[in-house]
């Protein structure tokens, strides 16, 4: 099978075992790839994380295999997914946005994640600088920045007396950004209605509550789901004529007003280059990039480029900030 016929099939499990198969064969390393995602919503995602290999000389179904498994939005599909990667028994899984806590919960596999939230808050490491365990990764903090968002849409919208707030309740950090995004409407002095949505019907049926209670602006939590109905959410803000902000620029680009955050294109390209040293089983370690703590202050997310998190065992780092 050649490779561009193989990538159609990246979410079927029946092209799984080939994969790991012809890898063993061989004798290549194999990456496995667990994302909450679907492969159409990634597939700039996957162009980067793939160049960043081939820079490093890591070639796909050359001298590294990658076994990807997508969830297409259905979270709890995740841990079955990530129980046959461990059977699989691949060298490293990378473990895109939710699929990060099921991941670890999962293996002592090494694990790169790339996720949008603190992952010291949120329990993926035990520190910035000193991340622990089998985990290391690449975090862009777009879920910090909600009250950012908030911000730009009152600017933008002045005379909006009331602004909803899109969240997926079944998202690990909704509720980190609904509390920083209600702060910032309490100190504006705003309304802030919530409304939840974690499927298709959700989403028609908020915004009815939209049009119905005639809502002002709308602020769209960063959320894997909302990114692969991102056409969906543009078409209905338009349709309804609701100023709207999103967390990607995949939103503006698909016809959104605004989208405000890091790059998680670049996140991808840091976390390709994280999994090398795992190739022969040894812990991931830093990658160029920098600190989270420049992240956290950044006015121009957009310009960033994540967070690549330490290596617990990098004496390098007691130098940094961040424990």
């Amino acid at each position: 099978m050649r490779r561009r016929e193989f990538i159609t099939l990246l979410g079927g499990a029946a092209a799984a075992w080939p994969v790991a198969a012809r890898a063993q064969q061989a004798g290549m390393p194999v990456i496995g790839f667990l994302s909450s995602r679907s492969s159409n919503d990634s597939a700039l995602q996957i162009v980067a994380f793939r160049q960043a290999l081939s820079e490093a000389g890591f070639v796909e179904d050359r001298n590294v295999a990658i076994d990807y498994r997508w969830a297409d939005g259905q979270y709890d599909r995740l841990p079955e997914l990530a129980a046959d990667l461990v059977g699989r028994q691949v060298a490293v899984i990378f473990a895109g946005g939710p699929a990060a806590h099921v991941a670890k919960a999962a293996t002592t596999i090494p694990i790169v994640f790339v996720s949008g939230e603190d992952p010291v808050e949120f329990g993926l490491v035990a520190s910035l600088n000193r991340p622990g365990g089998n985990i290391t990764g690449v975090s862009t903090f777009n879920a910090v920045v909600g009250s950012k968002r908030f911000e730009l849409l009152h600017e933008l919208v002045p005379n909006a007396a009331v602004i909803a707030l899109l969240v997926n309740p079944k998202y690990p950090s909704a509720g980190s950004e609904t509390r920083e995004t209600q702060a910032a409407a309490q100190a504006i002095g705003l309304n802030l209605i919530i409304l939840n949505a974690s499927t298709e019907s959700e989403i028609d049926a908020a915004f009815a509550t939209l049009v119905r209670q005639r809502i002002g602006a709308l602020v769209v939590t960063g959320d894997p789901f909302f990114v692969s109905r991102r056409d969906k959410l543009v078409a209905l803000a338009a349709r309804h004529a609701v100023p709207t902000i999103y967390v990607q620029r995949e939103f503006a680009t698909a016809g959104g007003l605004i989208g405000y955050g890091t790059s998680i294109t670049d996140a991808y390209r840091q976390a390709s280059i994280l999994h090398r040293p795992d190739f022969e089983g040894r812990k991931a370690r830093r990658s160029a990039g920098r600190a989270a703590h420049q992240i956290r202050s950044g006015h121009q997310p957009e310009n960033r480029q994540g967070a690549a998190l330490a290596d617990s065992a990098d004496p390098a780092r007691d130098r940094r900030r961040g424990d």
